[in-house]
């Protein structure tokens, strides 16, 4: 079938010099034919020119998927109790606001008789001062007097707003309930509670974490060897054992340039976009990381380059009718881009696309 291909895209030019050798004498006819691309080949074909560039490598690393630390929140009981109902489980996504756990607790009991023993005061206050002011308008009492309750208005009313901050900063419910809300939406990402667990008013450890998932960190470990290599700002690629078709791209945006006293290796961080939540916490991850050599080589598109009896050879295009086989050196492939060591200068031009089918015509 590649043969059938091939004779197709060439023959318009193989006919058209046949035909002409046929007028002339036999000596002439037995001249070996000359090679040309055809216009429909012309048309195929891609040329590329040879560049000379700083050459780039990859460095392979190991790491996992953690969690975007700048967008985590612990949440912590601020009184002591019974935790009477837990509303979420671990993993759920929660909305700013809503109900993640319900405690009943004696101190919060406390505070709510001295909130309603506060309003009471301050009705009282308001009523004494209004009775205050008639008085004194009347004349039926001094001035002194009239200040004494409005300075006990101000008391009682600065009391209960103390109470009702209270109330507020301990998310209190009108039944005297503590009431434990997602201050952020995001997704429980650690849950520490369960109904009928109780909590002493010392506790000092987190109920819940709170995380968002559309953007997390790749942790990656870096050798001692390799520490030179890799600096922030280089991109990296990322895949998972859960999808290994799938290339996740970002950048190194921080380097922590201190060893692990066990491991001997150095953290580095990568950010990723995970939008549709696919990547997920302590996930294995493959992390290749680009970046630069020193030196400068030559440099050609991979898929520009022919294998064949164990050496690599290039197309080199001087015109359609000169197309020229050259055997190179490869220093090596990273990717799409390739490194020669040999066989080729600047500005050389190179055939990259449907090569294949060239190299066989002129190999006929």
């Amino acid at each position: 079938m590649r043969n059938q291909f091939i004779s197709i895209l060439f023959m318009p030019i193989l006919l058209l010099l046949g035909a002409t050798s046929c007028n002339k004498p036999k000596e002439e006819s037995e001249s070996p034919v000359k090679f040309a691309l055809s216009d429909t080949m012309m048309q195929m074909i891609s040329i590329d020119t040879v560049h000379k560039t700083q050459v780039e490598d990859v460095l392979k690393l190991s790491g996992k998927i953690t969690y975007d630390e700048d967008k985590m929140i612990k949440i912590y009981p601020l009184v002591g109790g019974e935790v009477s109902e837990v509303k979420v489980e671990l993993g759920d996504f929660v909305n700013k606001g809503q109900v993640l756990a319900v405690i009943h607790s004696a101190e919060v009991a406390q505070y709510r008789q001295d909130k309603i023993a506060a309003e009471g005061n301050a009705a009282i206050a308001q009523r004494n001062l209004e009775t205050n002011q008639a008085l004194n308008k009347s004349g039926v009492n001094s001035d002194k007097e009239l200040l004494e309750a409005q300075r006990e208005v101000l008391k009682s009313n600065a009391e209960l707003q103390r109470l009702k901050d209270v109330f507020k900063i301990n998310s209190i419910d009108e039944n005297g309930n503590v009431v434990l809300r997602a201050p952020v939406a995001g997704f429980i990402v650690e849950k520490k509670v369960n109904p009928g667990f109780h909590l002493r008013s010392d506790n000092n450890e987190n109920l819940f974490t709170l995380s968002g998932l559309d953007q997390v960190w790749v942790s990656a470990n870096v050798y001692e060897a390799d520490i030179s290599k890799i600096k922030e700002g280089y991109d990296a690629n990322v895949t998972t054992l859960s999808y290994e078709d799938k290339i996740f791209k970002g950048k190194v945006d921080k380097v922590y340039n201190v060893l692990d006293p066990e491991s001997k290796v150095m953290k580095v961080r990568i950010k990723l976009e995970n939008k549709d939540y696919r990547l997920k916490p302590e996930m294995f991850a493959n992390v290749l990381v680009q970046y630069k050599e020193k030196e400068s080589m030559l440099s050609i598109p991979t898929s520009a380059i022919i294998f064949d009896n164990s050496k690599n050879y290039v197309l080199i295009y001087h015109s359609k009718t000169e197309i020229e086989i050259r055997e190179i050196q490869l220093y090596k492939s990273v990717g799409d881009i390739s490194y020669v060591a040999s066989g080729l200068k600047v500005e050389e031009r190179l055939i990259n696309r449907y090569h294949l089918l060239v190299y066989d015509a002129l190999n006929d």
